[in-house]
C-alpha cells in the first residue's frame, strides 16, 4: 500500500500534521520523511541545517525546549515506539499564544509534526523509542532554553496514566532545573 504526503494545518500557526510517503509491501516499509520539493509545491518552505535522534526509556519526559535565540524549528518524528509529543506556542503576538496541542507520534504509523519556531517542544515517551528531528538551525548550548514540563500556566495534560502514573516518570536533571514559564517570561520576555 502507498500512502502520498499529507499535510494538516493545527490551529497553532505554522505548526503542521504531516503523513509522509510511506510505501508497504512483502518486505516491510520504504518511508520519506522529507522532501523539500514536495513541502515547496505545498507552500512550506523548510531547509535542513542537522539531524539528530534520541533514544528514551518508557516514561522519560523530554520538556519543553526551545532555543531563546536562533530558534529551531524543526520536522520530529518518531520512527521507532511511541511518544506523546507537545507542542507549545510563546510567539507574545500569536493568536495561540501559551496555547498547547498534543500529538501520538507512533512509530509504525510514520506521523510527524512540523514545529514552528517560537514554540516550546517536548514528548512522554509511552513506549521505549527513537525520535528523529531534523532542524532548520543548528543547535546552539549556549542559547538552549525550557520551560517545567508541569508548568501551571501552560498546563499540559499528560497522559501520565499511560505510564503507570507520577511515580514512573523519569526526568534528566536539566528538565527538573527548567523555570516555569513566569521565571522565564521575567528573565527573557517572550519571543
Amino acid at each position: 500500500m502507498i500512502q502520498k504526503f499529507e499535510f494538516h494545518e493545527t490551529m497553532i500557526s505554522g505548526l503542521i500534521e504531516v503523513t509522509p510517503f510511506n510505501a508497504d509491501d512483502i518486505r516491510g516499509c520504504f518511508t520519506k520523511d522529507y522532501s523539500k520539493e514536495v513541502f515547496e509545491q505545498n507552500g512550506i518552505h523548510y531547509d535542513l541545517a542537522e539531524i539528530f535522534y534520541t533514544t528514551s526509556h518508557k516514561g522519560v519526559i523530554r520538556a519543553l525546549h526551545f532555543q531563546r535565540v536562533k530558534q529551531q524549528p524543526k520536522l520530529v518524528r518518531c520512527i521507532y515506539g511511541h511518544v506523546y509529543d507537545v507542542v507549545v506556542d510563546l510567539r507574545k503576538d500569536s493568536p495561540s499564544f501559551k496555547k498547547w496541542l498534543g500529538f501520538d507520534l507512533i512509530g509504525e504509523k510514520h506521523n510527524e509534526i512540523l514545529v514552528p519556531a517560537g514554540c516550546a517542544h517536548g514528548y512522554l515517551v509511552l513506549e521505549p523509542s527513537i525520535v528523529s528531528y531534523k532542524c532548520s538551525e543548528k543547535f546552539y548550548g549556549e542559547y538552549d532554553g525550557g520551560i517545567k514540563w508541569n508548568d501551571p500556566d501552560i498546563n499540559v495534560k499528560w497522559p501520565l496514566e499511560k505510564i503507570g502514573g507520577i511515580e514512573n516518570l523519569i526526568l534528566a536533571d536539566k528538565d527538573k532545573n527548567l523555570p516555569t514559564w513566569a521565571e522565564f517570561e521575567k528573565q527573557f520576555g517572550a519571543f
